[in-house]
Parts: structure tokens; C-alpha cells; sequence
């Protein structure tokens, strides 16, 4: 499959979605991201960690170390309270800006 770059403003919805679905580690959103994206999303782990940071101290996600798989110290990112508000608002945003441009990308010349 082809990868697909990420659009400004779409990491961050990206990232609280990942971790609405179970705690993960840092190395893990990127793994999920890419597995939910159908494998077209590959998030640069430069990108991700800076992100992660800032959702965390604006309040949307927060951290716990634990265990990750190979026994090595990891912190687990959660979604908070105004996480999942943050991602239904975002998503409901999401889905209207397609709407509106798939809607004016199928226009036909007859329809005009």
C-alpha cells in the first residue's frame, strides 16, 4: 500500500485515538497508528514523542510507567476526561471537512 503523508493538525487526533483504544507506550502509538491506518500512516518517532509531550501537559492524555513487552521500563499514555472530548470534537470536525470536500469533488459539470 501506498503511505499517505499526514496533514497538519492530524497527529494529535491521530495519537488520542490510538490511545482511546488501550494504554500504549510511546513505540506502540506508532505501531497503531499504522496498523488502524491500514498500514498507509507512518509517523516519524521524532514527530510522535514531541506530540505526546504536549498532549500530556495540555491535559489529554496521561502517563504511567510500567512494563513494556520486553521487560524494559515504559510510559503508557492514557486518554483523559478532555481527551475523549478533545477526539469527539475533533472527529465530528474531521468527518464534516470531508463531507464538504468529497461533496464538492464529485461535482459534475451538470450539477454546477
Amino acid at each position: 500500500m501506498e503511505k499517505s503523508e499526514l496533514l497538519p493538525g492530524t497527529l494529535d487526533m491521530l495519537i488520542l485515538k490510538a490511545v482511546s483504544l488501550n494504554p500504549l507506550h510511546g513505540y506502540g502509538v506508532l505501531l497503531r497508528i499504522r496498523q488502524i491506518s491500514g498500514e498507509a500512516l507512518e509517523i516519524p518517532q521524532g514527530s510522535l514523542y514531541p506530540a505526546l509531550y504536549r498532549l500530556e501537559h495540555q491535559g489529554l492524555i496521561a502517563a504511567e510507567w510500567g512494563q513494556s513487552e520486553n521487560n524494559r521500563r515504559a510510559k503508557y499514555y492514557t486518554l483523559t476526561a478532555a481527551g475523549r472530548r478533545r477526539l469527539r470534537e475533533e472527529t465530528a470536525g474531521w468527518n464534516r471537512l470531508v463531507s464538504a470536500i468529497s461533496a464538492a469533488l464529485n461535482t459534475t459539470s451538470e450539477e454546477v
